[in-house]
């Protein structure tokens, strides 16, 4: 194994975590850590719900933060992890933010914006192009989401039986 997979699995779990406590919460369980070479920047979790606000997707959080700390809005020579495939939204922070690389979980067929729908940041349609790599703790975190679901149909289907 080499170090760069070592390191991106290591990442993924702190972004695994994150996701957890977003579940917890009752949001919807995203998690997304930030790096500079070995050192973390930023973790986040999505917080929609709790913040009434659109954007607070864990990436945009992360994004935020990471920047705050630095004090740069660019974030140039950076890894995103998350645990899910970015939407269209998040992607346009990430190429704003000129992160070099994104490393995400599992793919989101309806609305993933970095290779599932669209490929925002590989197509060459922007003046930022990204490294992606998708798939690294890809079955765990999409059994996160689907459980995470799974119990939310429940939860209404016994709501509706009463």
């Amino acid at each position: 194994m080499n170090d760069q997979y070592t390191m991106d699995l290591a990442f993924m779990q702190i972004a695994l975590d994150q996701a957890r406590q977003a579940a917890c919460r009752g949001e919807v369980p995203v998690g997304a850590a930030l790096v500079h070479g070995e050192t973390l920047l930023a973790v986040a979790a999505n917080r929609p719900i709790a913040t009434n606000d659109p954007t607070a997707h864990a990436e945009i959080l992360a994004i935020r933060e990471a920047a705050e700390k630095i004090g740069n809005y660019r974030l140039v020579d950076t890894t995103l992890y998350v645990t899910l495939e970015p939407c269209i939204m998040c992607m346009g922070a990430i190429v704003h933010a000129r992160i070099q690389r994104l490393v995400f979980g599992a793919l989101d067929p309806k609305t993933g914006a970095a290779q599932s729908r669209y490929t925002i940041g590989l197509d060459g349609l922007l003046n930022h192009r990204l490294e992606i790599t998708g798939g690294v703790l890809g079955t765990e975190c999409s059994s996160m989401l689907k459980d995470f679901f799974k119990q939310r149909r429940a939860g209404r289907q016994e709501e509706n039986e009463r």
